[in-house]
C-alpha cells in the first residue's frame, strides 16, 4: 500500500479509535524530508504505543543525528493499540511511519530499540504488522535490514533469529557507519549478504547469523563459533564483539519532537553523565555503560536553554544512572536556578544516591520541588548492603531525609530490592522498619503531610554483572517476602509498590536466555502474548505453554546456579569489563565484602585496556578512568 492510500484511509478510521493523535504525526520539530530525493531511509521503531515510545531518549538522539545528514532520513514508528490495529488489518494498512506515512517495509533499515526484555513479543508483532518475515533467514532483497539496539543487545541471543544485526553499546557514531554502509551498498548494488558482511566488521555490530552456538548434553553452551572459523573468506568476523563507546558525550538533541498527547515523561530530558563508578552488583546498566563521562555545566545549561526555546517545555530531567554523582551537580543545579529563575522551570533528578545527596544539593533543589524526592538505599541491613555493594549506613539515610523534609519536601520515595537467595526474613522486615523510621522523620518536620513511598523490586541476576552466576530466589520465597512487607509496611503515610513474582521470573528467563529461547518467544507471540510490559496484559499461562511446546525448562534459565567456568550465552558480547573481575565481585558478595568507588581507586575491571587508545587520544583533563593513570 502506498502512502497516498494510507493518508486517504486514515480520516475514515481515526474518528473511531482511542487517541487518534497517536497516529497522525505533524508535531512540532518533526523532520519531514522528501522521500524520492533522499536515498538512505531509516525507520526508528519503539515497540510499544506512542505515549511510551515518545519518551525514549535513545531514539530521539538517533532521530536528530540521522536527519542531520543531507542524504538520509529517519521516521518514527510505534505500535498501534488494539482498536487501531483492528482497523488497520480490516483496511489492509500495514505498519507505517508518522512523518511520510510510508509502510515500514519500504525503508532500507528498520531500527528497533529494546531497552527491556518484555518488548520482545511486541517486536515480533511489529514485524508482522509491517509484512516483514519474522526470521532474518526468511528475508530477501526487498526487505529492510532489521537492526536491534538498547540494553538487551548485551544478551541478544533470545531474539537473535529475528534480527539481521544488533548495535551493541553506544550508537551516536555507530549509526553514521551504518548509514555509510547503506549508501555504498545502494550505490554499488550490493546484495543483502554483502551488506551484512560489512556490518559484521563494524566496531560494535553483531550479526547473529555469522555465529553458531553449540550446546552440551546438559543444555549449557559448549562454544560459540564465529563465521571466520567455519567459512572460507570469513576473516574479520570478531570474537568477542566489543561494545561501541564514544570517548566524549556528543551534543544532546536540541529540537526533540514535542508530542501532541500526554506522554510518560512530558519534559525535556538531557543526559548529564554516562556510566557509573559505584559497582552495585545487581546493576547491569552500571557495568555495561562504563566508563564514566560527564557533560560540562556550561554545555548542559546552554543545551537546556536552546531546547526550551525550541519546545516550550517547563520541566527538565537531568538524566544519568546517578545524577547526584555528577562531579559538579550542585553547581549545575544552582546555575540552572540562576539562568531560569524567572521561568518557573522545574528540575527533576530521577536518580539520586544517598552518599552524594549533600545538604548543598538539597538546598539548591528546594526552589524546584515537585513534591517528592527519590533515594535508593536498595537494602535495609548492613549485611545485605554488603552483598549488593551498597555500603550506606542507615544513620546516613536518616540524616539525609531529615534535611529533605526540613526543606518542605512532602514525599520521599525509597527504592529497595528483595530476592537475593541469602536474604532472610529479618532483612526484609528491616525494609519496613527503615521506611517507618523515615516517615517518623517526616512527621517531625511536616506532621501528617509527610509520606513515604517504598518501591520494592525483586532481584533479576542480569548478564555482565557479578550476579550472573546467581540463581533466582524461588517463587515461594519471593511471595513470602512480599507478603511480609504487605503486613509490616502499611499505615497512614506509607505506600508500598511491588512487582508480581511472575513478572520478575519472566524477565529473568528472557534476560538469561540463549538462542533456543527464540522458539519460546515466537510460540508465545503466536499464542497471543504482546504488551507483556503491561501488567494487565501479561499472561503467564501463554509463556508456560510456549516453554512446554519448545521442550525447554524455564527453571533452567531462572533458578540454576552457574558453575564458575560456565560459558554464558552472552560471553561473545563484551561490555569491556573482564569476566574474571565480575567473578571476583561475585565471590566478594558471598563473603560480604564491599568495593569502593573507582573514582577513588582503580580496581582493574578491564575498561581501561579495552578502550585505552580512545582515552589516550583525549586531553588529559577529559580522560576517563583517571585513577588508573600512573601517579
Amino acid at each position: 500500500m502506498n502512502p497516498e492510500t494510507i493518508s486517504r484511509l486514515l480520516p475514515r478510521i481515526l474518528p473511531h479509535v482511542e487517541k487518534p493523535g497517536r497516529y497522525t504525526g505533524g508535531e512540532l520539530n518533526q523532520s519531514v524530508k522528501d522521500w524520492d530525493s533522499t536515498p538512505v531511509r531509516v525507520a526508528l521503531l519503539f515497540p510499544d504505543i506512542y505515549e511510551i515510545g515518545m519518551s525514549n531518549l535513545g531514539l530521539s538522539v538517533l532521530y536528530e543525528i540521522i536527519n542531520a545528514q543531507p542524504d538520509a532520513l529517519a521516521e518514527r514508528v510505534y505500535l498501534p493499540w488494539d482498536d487501531m490495529e483492528a482497523a488497520m488489518r480490516r483496511e489492509g494498512i500495514p505498519l507505517f511511519s508518522l512523518e511520510n506515512r510510508r509502510p515500514v517495509a519500504d525503508f532500507d533499515l528498520l531500527g528497533i530499540t529494546l531497552p527491556y526484555e518484555s518488548l520482545y513479543t511486541n517486536a515480533l508483532h511489529a514485524l508482522d504488522l509491517a509484512g516483514i518475515p519474522l526470521r532474518a533467514a526468511d528475508r530477501g532483497e526487498r526487505h529492510p535490514l532489521v537492526v536491534g539496539g538498547g540494553h538487551t543487545a548485551f544478551n541478544p541471543e533470545p531474539v537473535a533469529d529475528f534480527f539481521d544485526a544488533f548495535a551493541v553499546g553506544e550508537s551516536e557514531e555507530l549509526i553514521l557507519d551504518l548509514l555509510d554502509i547503506l549508501r555504498r551498498s545502494k550505490k554499488e548494488g550490493n546484495p543483502r549478504p554483502a551488506m551484512l558482511e560489512r556490518m559484521a566488521r563494524v566496531w560494535g555490530m553483531y550479526v547473529p547469523s555469522f555465529y553458531t552456538p553449540d550446546y552440551r548434553g546438559d543444555g549449557t553452551i559448549a562454544r560459540i563459533t564465529p563465521r571466520a572459523q567455519t567459512v572460507p573468506g570469513g576473516a574479520g568476523i570478531p570474537l568477542p564483539v566489543v561494545k561501541r563507546i564514544v570517548p566524549r558525550l556528543p551534543p544532546p538533541p536540541l529540537r526533540p519532537v514535542v508530542p501532541y498527547l500526554e506522554t510518560v515523561h512530558n519534559r525535556y530530558a538531557i543526559e548529564i553523565m554516562r556510566g557509573c563508578t559505584r559497582g552495585c552488583r545487581f546493576c547491569q546498566a552500571g557495568y555495561v555503560t562504563r566508563p564514566i563521562r560527564e557533560r560540562s555545566v556550561a554545555q548542559i545549561v546552554a543545551s537546556i536553554s536552546a531546547a526550551l526555546g525550541n519546545t516550550g517545555y517547563e520541566e527538565v530531567a537531568l538524566l544519568s544512572l546517578s545524577s547526584s554523582d555528577h562531579s559538579h551537580i550542585t553547581e549545575l543545579v544552582r546555575a540552572l536556578g540562576e539562568t531560569f529563575g524567572g521561568a518557573h522551570l522545574r528540575i527533576s533528578l530521577p536518580s539520586l544516591r544517598i552518599e552524594t545527596v549533600s545538604v548543598d544539593l538539597v538546598e539548591a533543589l528546594r526552589g524546584n520541588r515537585s513534591g517528592n524526592f527519590t533515594l535508593a538505599p536498595e537494602a535495609a541491613t548492613e549485611s545485605m548492603r554488603a552483598v549488593l555493594n551498597k555500603p550506606i549506613a542507615a544513620r546516613q539515610l536518616i540524616e539525609t531525609v531529615r534535611e529533605i523534609y526540613s526543606r518542605k519536601w512532602t514525599t520521599v520515595k525509597l527504592y529497595f530490592m528483595i530476592g537475593h537467595p541469602r536474604e532472610t526474613a529479618d532483612d526484609v522486615r528491616a525494609i519496613a522498619e527503615l521506611a517507618r523510621a523515615v516517615l517518623a522523620e517526616g512527621r517531625r518536620s511536616l506532621g501528617r503531610r509527610a509520606e513515604v513511598h517504598a518501591g520494592v523490586s525483586t532481584l533479576v541476576p542480569k548478564a555482565h554483572t557479578p550476579f550472573q552466576w546467581l540463581p533466582m530466589d524461588s517463587r515461594e520465597q519471593i511471595q513470602a517476602k512480599q507478603d511480609l512487607l504487605r503486613r509490616e509496611l502499611r499505615g497512614p503515610g506509607l505506600r508500598l509498590d511491588l512487582t508480581p513474582p511472575e513478572v520478575t521470573l519472566h524477565e529473568a528467563r528472557l534476560a538469561r536466555g540463549d538462542r533456543r529461547m527464540g522458539g519460546v518467544i515466537e510460540r508465545a507471540w503466536r499464542g497471543g502474548a504482546r504488551f507483556d510490559a503491561w501488567s494487565e496484559r501479561f499472561q503467564p499461562a501463554i509463556w508456560y505453554g510456549a516453554f512446554e511446546q519448545a521442550r525447554l525448562d524455564p527453571a533452567f534459565y531462572s533458578h540454576r546456579e552457574r558453575a564458575a567456568d560456565e560459558i554464558f550465552p552472552w560471553d561473545h558480547i563484551s561490555a569491556g569489563v573482564r569476566k574474571e573481575y565480575l567473578r571476583q565481585e561475585y565471590e566478594a558478595s558471598l563473603a560480604g565484602r564491599t568495593r569502593g568507588d573507582c573514582r577513588e581507586e582503580c580496581f582493574g575491571c578491564g575498561i581501561l585496556p579495552a578502550f585505552r587508545e580512545l582515552r589516550d587520544a583525549l586531553p588529559l583533563d577529559e580522560q576517563f578512568c583517571p585513577t588508573a593513570r600512573p601517579k
